[in-house]
């Protein structure tokens, strides 16, 4: 009898290559970012990339990232981690999510506020901006656990 293929990936690489996958689907010309929320027995039950909200024109609105606010994406762009908790197709309850940039604060209260018990990001590239800070202070506090994975898959092109 042949025996079990040992080389095969480990979920987290799995998932952090999925989650890099589907950040392919952002039309942001800057920062194209994924998540990808698994259940604990490893299950995926949403997915999400960062974009314009469903119905807005990809070039109604700016892609901007410095300026005025109103003339700036961040008034408009919804984030990989909350596009995630939309897409769900499931109670998001003791879940894990899989980040290809660290969430800000905002994704850290939807994250939290779902149930969602584990972070596992890959690029901390705004670790010192105080709406990461933040967001650390809340999964801190949130009882959120928080590890970084770096996926062999994509990690020669990634930013810190």
């Amino acid at each position: 009898m042949q025996e079990a293929r040992e080389t095969y990936i480990s979920w987290d690489e799995c998932f952090m290559r999925m989650a890099h996958v589907i950040s392919e689907r952002s039309k942001d010309p800057s920062t194209q970012a994924g998540a990808l929320i698994a259940t604990p027995n490893n299950v995926v039950v949403g997915l999400g990339y960062n974009g314009f909200p469903r119905g807005v024109d990809n070039d109604a609105l700016p892609w901007e990232r410095e300026g005025d606010f109103l003339n700036t994406k961040y008034a408009y762009v919804c984030h990989a981690e909350e596009n995630a908790v939309y897409n769900a197709n499931t109670r998001t309850h003791g879940c894990k999510i899989y980040c290809t940039l660290f969430p800000c604060n905002e994704c850290a209260k939807t994250i939290i506020q779902n149930g969602i018990t584990e972070m596992i990001y890959e690029s901390d590239k705004y670790h010192d901006v105080p709406a990461f800070i933040a967001s650390r202070r809340l999964f801190d506090r949130a009882g959120v656990r928080c590890r970084q994975y770096l996926s062999d898959w994509k990690n020669d092109e990634l930013p810190n």
